[in-house]
């Protein structure tokens, strides 16, 4: 505005002179008054691109303000579902996540049971409905390496209600291939044992595994180290009471190992050989000592009739040897148990026990069973297709059968010797659901030092409803 006024001014000026004067200056005037209008222009382009820059940063400004109001903290955990459909919440690098987890297993069954004479025990076998299994807890991992479990257990066998820890470790696997556990866990001694309860074919394990696993492996408190690779897995345990076990009267103390090998590992075919070794070299006493035994391979009734009674033991070894495979839907595995225990000084020469068992199924809707490196054993059956009557899935069905055998008479005991045949039909619903039903004919021949027959024939027909997270 100044210049304005300025130029105005000037302007005046040469208008009112006369027109000598106007001769002599005019061009000095010419030149101030084209230098003024020079400035002016040149501030108002100024102004110009002022003005612009300003609505630019604005903008950007604006754009900033809004991303920020709609963008996550950095900072924020996730919450995920797994794809075992687990609710599981990580930070927001997973380094660490928890997750809960849960497994739910009614069986439901009833038996045909004989007993050969008024001397056997037990006289009758009871069917109904149990909890088998009814467990909830946590599992998690932290800092990447670290894992931790922590499970509860309120179901049980053949009435048992208490509420126990039936899981509670922890383990490091930052020393790759190596894996470090510690805690109350269920040891990955032999092959059946190796496959959780979610997965196994029947609704119970076999006999002589069962009976093997009583010694010192089993559920219960241990130490050890595992180590895999894609086609081979291998570990040792050492091995204590089980849960709600610390007295000196409840010591059971063992070592146990395993080893498998794959010669055989493709999409459509496996082969899996493995053995196990399980030393027990210091066995519970007392109201605690150990008895060889196991029920009938299913559980809704407590009572066993197979059993070597409490035997004075020093120690006791176990062998065996496992063979499984896959071919398409075709899938077996069998196992071979070696007993033999040392009693105690003055109660009799040590004893000698075997058993075995052979089962295989078939998948009828042509899923698989896959097999799991981190565990070394077989897992459970996906559906291609899970149940749902609205797009016409109807999950994955499986047929099944085994075989077992367990032999505990030796020498002046007489434990009995235990077969079965079972058969079994599951049904897969979805990855977290199936039912399972079993039939099994069996018998106990066993005898009393005087030759009395106390054995027993039975059917036994069994239902299991599963779900587990």
């Amino acid at each position: 505005m100044r210049n304005l006024l300025t130029a105005t001014a000037a302007t005046a000026v040469i208008l009112a002179s006369g027109p000598a004067a106007a001769q002599d200056s005019a061009g000095a005037r010419l030149e101030v008054l084209q230098v003024e209008i020079s400035k002016l222009q040149k501030e108002v382009a100024t102004l110009k691109r002022n003005v612009a820059k300003g609505r630019q940063e604005g903008g950007r400004t604006a754009e900033q303000v809004a991303a920020a109001k709609t963008a996550p903290p950095t900072t924020a955990p996730s919450i995920q579902v797994s794809s075992s459909n687990r609710p599981t919440i990580c930070s927001s690098d997973g380094r660490n996540c928890i997750s809960l987890t849960s497994r739910l297993q009614l069986d439901f069954g009833g038996y045909n049971y004989r007993p050969n004479t008024t001397a056997t025990t037990p006289q009758d076998l009871v069917g109904g409905v149990i909890a088998r299994r009814a467990q909830f807890g946590v599992i998690g991992t932290f800092l990447d390496d670290w894992e931790y479990s922590f499970v509860f257990e309120g179901g049980g066998s053949g009435g048992a209600t208490s509420v126990v820890l039936d899981k509670g470790y922890l383990t490091y696997s930052g020393l790759k291939p190596f894996k470090i556990w510690g805690g109350i866990l269920s040891v990955p001694y032999t092959l059946d044992r190796a496959t959780s309860n979610n997965n196994i074919t029947f609704m119970e394990r076999a006999a002589p595994v069962e009976v093997a696993a009583g010694i010192g492996a089993a559920t219960r408190s241990a130490f050890g180290i595992t180590a895999n690779d894609r086609q081979w897995w291998a570990g040792a345990f050492l091995t204590g009471p089980a849960s709600g076990k610390t007295s000196h009267d409840a010591r059971q103390t063992a070592v146990t190992g395993r080893a498998v090998f794959l010669p055989v590992l493709t999409d459509s075919a496996s082969l899996l050989i493995g053995g196990n070794v399980q030393y027990l070299f210091d066995a519970p006493t007392g109201a605690s000592e150990l008895n060889l035994r196991d029920r009938i391979e299913m559980r809704i009734d407590g009572n066993r009739i197979l059993g070597t009674g409490a035997l004075p033991i020093a120690s006791a070894r176990v062998l065996s040897a496992e063979l499984a495979g896959t071919l398409g839907s075709f899938h077996f595995q069998s196992e071979y148990f070696d007993f033999n225990v040392e009693r105690t000084v003055g109660n009799g020469p040590s004893l000698d026990f075997s058993g075995y068992y052979i089962q295989g199924g078939y998948i009828l809707t042509g899923e698989k069973r896959s097999y799991s490196a981190s565990s070394g054993s077989y897992g459970g059956v996906t559906p291609s297709r899970p149940f749902d009557w609205r797009t016409g899935g109807w999950g994955a069905w499986e047929i099944a059968a085994r075989y077992s055998k367990v032999d505990l008479n030796d020498k002046d005991i007489l434990g009995g010797r235990q077969e079965n045949i079972t058969l079994g039909l599951n049904w897969y619903v979805n990855s977290n659901m199936r039912f399972m039903l079993n039939y099994i004919n069996g018998k106990v021949d066993k005898r009393t030092g005087g030759g009395d027959d106390i054995g027993a024939r039975y059917q036994a027909v069994g239902a299991r409803a599963q779900i587990a997270f």
